[in-house]
């Protein structure tokens, strides 16, 4: 008797078992809790070119060593760090949890696991039933208040926006000419990282980084070339400029605010004066995409969003800017070209 075959067993002749897949998804917060642990515990810097045990890991960190061998063992098989003879050494992932790698990815890793990010994806239901953040469910005092009240908190999120934005802004950078600017405010710049490097290839250029008092109070990047401005763009005058980044500011904020924040900037600019969002957009299609991520981070943590070009484009027009052209800097970022008019 033929029998007919199922969804279920196609996926499985193509390699993709249902079964396998939700049991990956519903679990993986495991293999994310033990990849903050090992970020926490500095296993990566604990370890050099020689693979060692994890009784000698463990010594060197204070961690139990069985439990340590279990975790990295874990991690392994998902390609951060290898397993050699009884031992553990570095993978190419690895070695990037290393605070002196040029591109370290340690403080990112942390701040995914710190409890003001943690707790409010636990309390994700909030979000889901009602379409607000569920972080003031667990932390009411927000996002930006608690990092001002926890340095500590705020040094690592500040360490992993920086290790996030390298790529993004040696992709904006090589996609982008600033030459033709005389003076460039980023606006929610945080440390200045992406203003110091924009500065660096526009060296005629001036600029001003605004950010929220405790943040332009750490940024300490003051030059001849870049002023610091604190405030409080919801409330305060942002500078005149004739070019404003805002690198992913607006995904922070819902569709009110963010036509609020960009009336703000609006209000300082010259007519003509170009504003620059880099954002991830997110695509058309259905398939998987880092922007979708995070587009859940934004909704869970702060009720913001990640958006497709189009509704970027509405955000501009609404505030009184021309939308002139996207560019996909290569990246994981776009970089959104609009003009006040």
């Amino acid at each position: 008797m033929e029998t007919k075959e199922t969804p279920e067993a196609r996926a499985v002749e193509n390699g993709a078992n249902p079964f396998d897949t939700l049991w990956n998804m519903a679990t993986g917060y495991c293999v994310s809790r033990c990849l903050h642990t090992v970020a926490d515990l500095g296993i990566a810097d604990a370890l050099d070119d020689s693979p060692r045990t994890a009784d000698d890991l463990a010594d060197s960190v204070g961690a139990d060593a069985d439990a340590l061998s279990r975790i990295l063992r874990l991690l392994a098989s998902h390609g951060v760090f290898e397993v050699r003879g009884g031992m553990f050494g570095h993978s190419e992932a690895s070695r990037m949890l290393r605070e002196d790698h040029p591109r370290s990815m340690r403080d990112h890793a942390r701040m995914w696991g710190m409890p003001v990010f943690w707790r409010s994806f636990d309390a994700m239901g909030h979000s889901a039933r009602t379409g607000f953040p569920a972080m003031p469910e667990v932390f009411p005092e927000g996002l930006w208040a608690r990092f001002a009240e926890h340095p500590e908190e705020a040094r690592v999120f500040n360490g992993a926006m920086v290790a996030k934005a390298r790529g993004a802004i040696m992709g904006v950078l090589a996609s982008y000419d600033f030459s033709n600017f005389h003076t460039i405010g980023d606006i929610g710049g945080g440390s200045g990282h992406l203003l110091r490097a924009v500065l660096d290839a526009a060296p005629e250029a001036r600029g001003v980084l605004f950010d929220l008092p405790h943040v332009i109070e750490e940024a300490s990047v003051a030059s001849e070339r870049l002023s610091l401005r604190a405030g409080d763009f919801f409330r305060d005058e942002l500078p005149e400029c004739d070019a404003y980044l805002l690198m992913e500011i607006i995904h922070d904020w819902d569709d009110e605010k963010s036509v609020a924040i960009l009336r703000a900037v609006r209000k300082a600019a010259p007519a003509g004066a170009k504003v620059l969002l880099v954002e991830s957009i997110v695509p058309d299609d259905s398939g998987p995409d880092r922007s979708k991520t995070l587009d859940i981070v934004m909704l869970t943590l702060l009720g913001g969003k990640q958006r497709t070009q189009k509704e970027y484009e509405e955000l501009l027009e609404k505030s009184g800017f021309a939308f002139r052209r996207e560019i996909d800097t290569g990246a994981g970022v776009s970089i959104l070209e609009a003009e006040a008019v």
